[in-house]
């Protein structure tokens, strides 16, 4: 056959090419004829041949593994090599031979088919010793056909081997299984393919380069069949030298730029790069699922990068190794098994949604807003070193090492020209303090121990938990503090008395809350009882879980309300307590007489001004 074609010189010329019809894939082209050629499965391989030095061969064998890994071409080498069939036979012609028989269970699945293989298996072989029955995806027979295969299988003639092929071994009946010998083959590496697709690339003059060798092996998964199919695509779109560039959008992979490029964001946690790159994957048509699994398994890279010592775990070439290494080092391991759970469920997830663009894109803003451990944990040592230096001030006043640093941050020049402010006492006379330049002024009647949770949070929150000081003068005269940083920060701590303080009060402030709030949390209140006060934290009792809802959502506006009536900042801290039926009489004389107390304030008064006591009679 010719084809004329005209030249650029304008001359014609006649160049003779091969018809389409003389060309095979490398999948054909490539199939072992020996032992020695099967890749990857010399367990199988030895064990065979062995059995055929030694003349131990079975008269039933399965081979079971993954697809594309040397399953039916096993079998045609041990067919070959038992019939001593000579080379220049073809693999794909030995079926035309009449001592060796293919059938495709797949097509040939019914009971009947099971009967015709079975008047076969009674015809002794033309030449050679044995005839050798290999069934291709075994698995697809029925299981009226396996029960018919089985006393056949069992008891077959002396010149009869059958040869079993299977992707699903749990498919197949456990008596048949029980029936022959099992070899499971195994997945084929990424090296051993590349070295196998190497010395073809040879044989066939084509030009290509690592990092496409590993793309194709690592897509074929694998499977080595999948890998000489990837190749020939490559050719057909890239010719005879094949670059990483072209082969990539050839067979529509996600390449290790994309997924570098993806860290980079997050690294840098630009969320306009992150929504950029997602913009050119999909006008790309990449495949958001199929990126999410290169994604995982970019990230599981990173996280053995991470550990330093494995790298030979990551199979990739020595360039691509080191680039995982030196990213890395941005993430702790910690992080990259968190962003490794979200990549890993959102492949779940986005199976099912309807815009799976969208949820895409929620993804990679998540991992590039995404909080660092090393953050957080520095977060947390802050908040622990201030609480650990409150812990150790002195009594009186705050020393210049408890002190956070915005406090501190005024310059000495300035601290020195501050006026020393002055305390007016209760009886009216001013006293002055030596107060350390830009730190609190704290005046206290009392302190106890109970008081150290407010005094915590004064240090966190920069405001007084029992309300601001009060008569605080300067050499400009009398002015209020502004929150500030720069401003010095002076209080009184207020003593209450104890929880009766706050009973008195409390009716002032169950009117206040009716006017400033709703009636379902006023008539909350009203049944609320006063169980206890810890320094500024008062402990109430309710005695049904809504209730305790109510309050503990509307609990900041209650301490602001309490700070209005009161005039003291007090935290709320609310428990359930169901009610007991305990009539009146069961109480003790004591708890009566302070039920009447609480009922009668005219009692309440005699009670503390002439300080009557209980008497029992």
């Amino acid at each position: 056959m010719y084809l004329y074609q005209q030249a650029q010189n304008g001359e014609i010329c006649r160049n003779e090419i091969n018809p389409m019809a003389n060309y095979r894939a490398l999948t054909r082209t490539y199939r072992p004829q020996t032992f020695d050629d099967v890749v990857s499965q010399e367990h199988v391989s030895s064990t065979l041949k062995n059995a055929i030095n030694q003349n131990r061969l079975s008269h039933a064998y399965m081979f079971c593994g993954p697809r594309g890994v040397g399953k039916t071409t096993m079998a045609r080498v041990l067919a070959r090599a038992i019939n001593q069939i000579d080379e220049t036979v073809d693999g794909e012609a030995l079926s035309q031979t009449l001592n060796v028989v293919e059938i495709d269970a797949a097509s040939n699945n019914k009971v009947e088919d099971v009967h015709h293989l079975r008047e076969i298996v009674r015809v002794p072989p033309q030449s050679g010793k044995y005839k050798i029955f290999i069934i291709d995806e075994v698995h697809m027979l029925s299981k009226q056909a396996f029960n018919a295969l089985l006393k056949t299988l069992e008891e077959p003639p002396a010149h009869a081997i059958f040869i079993f092929a299977t992707t699903e071994p749990h498919k197949v009946l456990p008596t048949i299984l029980s029936r022959v010998q099992r070899f499971d083959f195994k997945r084929i590496s990424i090296d051993e393919i590349i070295s196998r697709l190497h010395v073809i690339c040879d044989k066939e003059g084509i030009k290509i380069d690592e990092e496409s060798l590993h793309t194709i092996a690592r897509k074929a998964d694998g499977a080595l069949r999948d890998a000489l199919g990837l190749m020939d695509q490559a050719v057909a779109f890239c010719g005879m030298e094949i670059n990483y560039e072209q082969l990539i959008t050839a067979l529509n992979v996600v390449g290790n730029d994309e997924l570098f490029d993806v860290t980079q964001a997050v690294v840098e946690r630009d969320s306009k790069k992150g929504l950029l790159l997602i913009d050119r994957l999909m006008k790309e048509g990449t495949d958001i699922q199929e990126f999410l699994v290169a994604m995982t398994t970019h990230l599981r890279n990173l996280y053995v990068a991470k550990q330093g010592t494995g790298l030979h775990l990551i199979e990739a070439t020595e360039d691509t190794r080191q680039r995982y290494f030196d990213t890395a080092t941005a993430f702790s391991e910690e992080d990259l098994m968190r962003m490794l759970h979200l990549v890993s469920e959102a492949q779940i997830k986005i199976k099912e949604v309807q815009q799976p663009r969208v949820h895409f894109e929620i993804l990679i803003l998540k991992l590039i807003h995404l909080s660092r451990l090393k953050e957080l944990a520095e977060l947390v040592d802050g908040l622990n070193q201030l609480k650990k230096n409150f812990s150790n001030r002195e009594t009186g006043s705050l020393s210049e090492d408890s002190v956070s640093a915005p406090v501190l941050s005024e310059k000495k020049a300035t601290e020195k020209n501050r006026p020393q402010p002055e305390i007016v006492s209760e009886t009216g006379k001013k006293q002055d303090i030596n107060v350390k330049p830009g730190l609190p002024v704290v005046q206290k009647t009392v302190q106890s121990s109970e008081d150290e949770d407010d005094n915590f949070d004064e240090l966190l929150t920069g405001k007084p938990s029992l309300g601001f000081a009060k008569g605080i003068s300067s050499n400009n005269g009398n002015h209020a503090i502004e929150k500030s940083e720069e401003a010095v920060v002076t209080r009184e701590v207020k003593l209450l008395k104890g929880l009766d303080d706050i009973e008195d009060k409390w009716p002032g402030f169950l009117d206040f809350t009716k006017k400033n709030s709703t009636k379902t949390l006023f008539h909350q209140l009203e049944n609320v009882k006063l169980k206890k006060l810890k320094g500024s934290e008062l402990t109430i009792s309710v005695n049904n879980m809504f209730a305790l809802n109510l309050i503990e959502e509307n609990k900041n506006l209650l301490s602001s309300l309490l700070k209005e009536t009161i005039g003291i900042h007090i935290r709320l801290n609310c428990v359930v307590e169901r009610e007991s039926l305990v009539s009146a009489e069961s109480l003790s004389p004591y708890e009566q007489f302070r039920e009447l107390q609480k009922k009668d304030p005219h009692l309440k008064t005699i009670v503390e001004l002439f300080g009557a006591e209980l008497e029992y009679l």
